[in-house]
């Protein structure tokens, strides 16, 4: 459902990668589930009911693969530098978000929890990595999301001429721990796609079902 958005006092926007920008779930999902398969594991689709939802898809691999977990990690990270070149898409409409913002000289700044080496390989098959005045990945905070640290570490590692406020930013992401990150630390929260399986609306998130629906409520509120 669209929801009309006020931007008028946001002074710089931040985007989760992972099936925000990116969607990239099934080169995870063929990755990991070869990764399983080497240690004749189940599926990622059953193994993945025994993660921890406050922790990030590699911060997991020690509950999945116990004392193999670094072994497991380097194994995945090896499939899926191979395999994403031909699998990963832009999400639809997500370059008209960007150019929207770009536009209007409002900083766009990127905040994932995934490894760098991963990220720095993807991103230019998708964005021009100048459309992102800072770029900040998975362990360079002190936590992660959904945890505030990840955000905070964020809006003062990319600061320039200004230091962002968190009630004047976007976050912008597609699950659970984007809204959470956003809503620890005051930032406005926006979401995209449906709700997670099991999980409820939360107060002070924005919810659109796809980036089109976000993109015409930004033109809306631009009026």
């Amino acid at each position: 459902m669209s929801q009309n958005l006020n931007i008028q006092n946001i002074k710089a926007v931040v985007f989760d990668w992972d099936n925000t920008l990116a969607q990239s779930r099934k080169v995870l999902k063929y990755a990991v589930n070869l990764v399983l398969q080497d240690y004749k594991m189940p599926c990622w689709d059953e193994v993945k009911q025994t993660r921890d939802g406050n922790l990030s898809f590699r911060d997991n691999f020690p509950i999945i693969f116990h004392d193999k977990a670094e072994e497991a990690y380097e194994k995945y990270k090896k499939i899926y530098l191979k395999i994403v070149p031909n699998m990963i898409t832009r999400t639809p409409y997500s370059l008209e978000v960007l150019n929207f913002f770009k536009k209007r000289g409002i900083p766009i700044l990127l905040m994932t929890n995934k490894d760098r080496v991963l990220l720095e390989v993807e991103l230019p098959i998708l964005f021009e990595p100048e459309f992102f005045d800072c770029v900040v990945c998975g362990h360079e905070a002190k936590r992660d999301k959904p945890y505030a640290d990840h955000l905070i570490y964020t809006l003062n590692h990319c600061a320039q001429k200004e230091k962002f406020c968190p009630k004047d930013v976007l976050l912008i992401g597609d699950s659970p721990q984007d809204s959470k990150c956003a809503l620890s630390c005051g930032a406005k929260a926006v979401r995209i796609g449906g709700l997670f399986e099991n999980e409820k609306r939360m107060d002070n998130v924005l919810y659109f079902d796809s980036f089109v629906d976000f993109y015409q409520s930004l033109l809306l509120s631009d009026i």
